[in-house]
């Protein structure tokens, strides 16, 4: 919440589901910024007429590579740790099963699905 109690500054919604999606915008403080990454897999209402009244930036995009280096030396200097976000994990084989998993990640409550040989 912003030091004025009219909302948080910036919202990111990762999950992919409108609801997240509507809960950024009831969050957001006039002039505050949602940053959209989760994959939807439905359609989500945009109140255009209340994110351009309030002066909202609504951000989209999947992740991109440029903080990839940053992020590597992190993970290698034991600053993030990345298994704490693999929360399923499946055999190569299996890829039919994880896919689903990650199809219904609320239900599952799946961050990321791990795939390996």
């Amino acid at each position: 919440m912003s030091p004025d109690g009219l909302g948080v500054d910036v919202a990111i919604e990762a999950v992919g589901v409108p609801a997240t999606f509507t809960t950024c915008l009831d969050a957001i403080r006039p002039g505050g910024v949602v940053a959209n990454v989760g994959v939807h897999g439905k359609p989500v209402e945009f109140p255009i007429q209340r994110a351009w009244i309030d002066n909202i930036t609504i951000r989209t995009g999947l992740v991109n590579a440029t903080t990839t280096k940053d992020l590597l030396g992190l993970i290698a200097a034991h600053e993030i740790a990345p298994e704490r976000f693999a929360t399923h994990h499946f055999k190569l084989a299996q890829i039919m099963d994880a896919y689903d998993v990650f199809a219904a990640a609320a239900d599952h409550h799946a961050l990321k699905v791990v795939l390996t040989a």
